[in-house]
């Protein structure tokens, strides 16, 4: 009695474990998009102008006041960030190293089999993006930004607006970043999916169906929408 009941014990506490991780993952996966979407909501804004974009930047840092201090909203939102991003990576490498300890080769012949592209890239995808983020946040908010050299030091610490018009004038920094979103894209559209799964969502035929279209609805939306603004910088239409 005694030999049977401790592996089912065990059995039990690992599928709790790796259920908590998946429920991690998930949450700390909703957390980012509602991020990127209000991020992406930010960013369109530079199609107001320059007077509209700088107001909106200036509004997130005096947000609150004086019940917070100056920039004290951002700073909220960075270390949620950051601490979802921690929570996030955590928990899929921990889920990662596991299922690459446990994989027999029977197993990694029949996961083959249907694997969608975007389930396929979401691992080295999320490096890249974890990459893209440490390289984006040095560049306008830590870092001395590169910019289009006809625009001064001055001007870019001045303006917001400047600031990312000047950015997306490169033809290069654009590339990069058209890059980082197609690999977000492909991260969203397997991770809102999965997220959804995680939290019993997708149980009939009609919600599974509902949450295939919802995560390529939302992966497209975000893709798009940061697409637009360095695009219109760079041919142009901004400026």
């Amino acid at each position: 009695m005694a030999t049977t009941t401790a592996p089912a014990r065990r059995g039990t506490t690992a599928r709790g474990t790796t259920v908590f991780l998946k429920f991690i993952m998930a949450t700390t996966g909703i957390v980012f998009i509602g991020y990127v979407l209000l991020h992406m909501y930010g960013n369109l804004k530079i199609f107001g102008g320059q007077e509209a974009f700088d107001h909106y930047a200036e509004g997130l840092r005096t947000f609150g006041e004086p019940l917070l201090p100056y920039g004290g909203l951002l700073w909220i939102v960075r270390i949620l960030l950051i601490a979802s991003i921690i929570g996030h990576l955590y928990a899929a490498f921990t889920l990662w190293s596991r299922a690459n300890s446990a994989r027999s080769q029977r197993y990694a012949v029949k996961k083959a089999v249907g694997v969608s592209l975007s389930s396929r890239t979401m691992r080295w995808g999320g490096v890249a993006l974890l990459i893209f983020i440490v390289w984006h946040l040095f560049h306008f908010t830590i870092g001395k930004p590169a910019v289009n050299s006809s625009v001064s030091a001055s001007e870019v610490a001045a303006s917001p607006y400047v600031m990312v018009v000047a950015s997306f004038q490169l033809w290069w920094m654009t590339l990069i970043y058209l890059a980082a979103l197609v690999a977000l894209g492909f991260h969203l559209m397997h991770g809102v999916f999965s997220a959804q799964q995680t939290l019993g969502w997708t149980q009939s035929p009609a919600a599974y169906t509902r949450a295939r279209v919802s995560a390529q609805a939302i992966a497209a939306i975000v893709v798009i929408g940061f697409a637009l603004p360095p695009l219109a910088i760079l041919f142009g239409i901004v400026e």
